[in-house]
């Protein structure tokens, strides 16, 4: 699985560790596109990249997690959500198709992260599922200019 990390300066420490974690991985690809910069701009370029396939998911980070999710959930076709739990982070996958889960270094600790990460990774969308009908309706919602 090809993924895409970025983080603003605040979020950049949980990313490193994230990094490292994935890296022990089987099968996954991890890059990081974390650049100087406001969290707007970084979660928006790596959120672009997703959409042009270059990945499968990606995982963002700043101090919260809220700005990178707002700001990647600023890019149409882009589904975000803020993960401070595995239960969470599973059901962005599972239940909403969510190709980013968001994670702030100021809130989640390292082992929790590693283990929302995992939790995220480990889940699928099931098309054919009780929430695919809510997932068609937010394709709809980002077909709206």
């Amino acid at each position: 699985m090809k993924i895409v990390l970025a983080a603003d300066s605040a979020g950049k420490p949980l990313l490193d560790v994230i990094a490292s974690h994935l890296a022990k991985r089987e099968g996954c690809e991890v890059v990081d596109l974390s650049q100087p910069g406001f969290y707007a701009d970084i979660a928006s370029a790596a959120a672009q990249r997703i959409l042009a396939g270059d990945f499968e998911r990606g995982i963002f980070f700043c101090g919260t997690g809220i700005g990178v999710a707002i700001s990647a959930n600023k890019v149409p076709g882009i589904r975000a959500a803020q993960a401070h739990d595995a239960y969470s982070a599973e059901r962005a996958a599972r239940s909403n198709n969510a190709q980013v889960i968001t994670l702030g270094a100021r809130v989640v600790g390292p082992e929790l992260a590693k283990n929302i990460v995992d939790a995220y990774l480990a889940s699928d969308f099931d098309p054919n599922g009780p929430s695919a009908s809510n997932v068609e309706a937010l394709n709809r919602l980002d077909a709206r200019k």
